[in-house]
């Protein structure tokens, strides 16, 4: 695979463990009081939407319930539509944001199905256009993003502004609120 020089991704190579007790990212990042430095676009009772560090086009998010489960079925109820109801909002906000074609959303379960994280569960929400799939992918083995995390993440947190139903914080860096 060709190499693409991003010297953005150094941000994430030195970033400081905040919370070291905490073995999962996605916990951690719950857990830590700064939305805009961990990409957490907006929040719920039972869930959050975080930008994909990896993404596979700007604008791809995960949303993911707060409980530390690998089992869909684990979650209970009210927490299940929750997650549902923030993954709504996503789809709602990423077509404010980015007016794309279609939307790829959806779950890996298990290693086998290409889930790097298996212990907590979380919805892949990718904006797709017609075409974007050119020669680099295809030939040269290179994913080519276009825009850079931090303009997604603005975006993004104001579409989910405009959302029915949304509060955001006083504190700049916060995420949108829900709930």
């Amino acid at each position: 695979m060709e190499q693409v020089f991003a010297p953005w991704r150094i941000e994430w190579v030195e970033r400081d463990e905040k919370n070291p007790e905490v073995d999962c990212v996605f916990c951690a990042f719950e857990a830590e009081d700064a939305d805009r430095e961990n990409r957490v676009v907006a929040r719920s009772d039972h869930a959050f939407a975080l930008l994909n560090n990896y993404p596979y086009n700007p604008g791809h998010v995960m949303v993911i319930p707060k409980r530390h489960t690998g089992e869909y079925a684990a979650l209970p109820e009210d927490e299940l539509l929750d997650h549902a109801r923030l993954k709504q909002r996503t789809l709602r906000a990423i077509e404010a944001a980015f007016a794309p074609d279609g939307v790829n959303a959806g779950y890996n379960f298990g290693r086998g199905a290409g889930g790097s994280i298996e212990d907590h569960l979380h919805a892949h929400v990718v904006p797709r256009w017609e075409g974007d799939t050119n020669f680099m992918p295809v030939i040269g083995d290179t994913k080519v993003i276009v825009e850079a995390l931090e303009e997604t993440y603005d975006r993004l947190h104001g579409a989910f502004g405009e959302l029915e139903g949304a509060h955001e914080s006083d504190e700049s860096g916060r995420a949108i609120r829900f709930g």
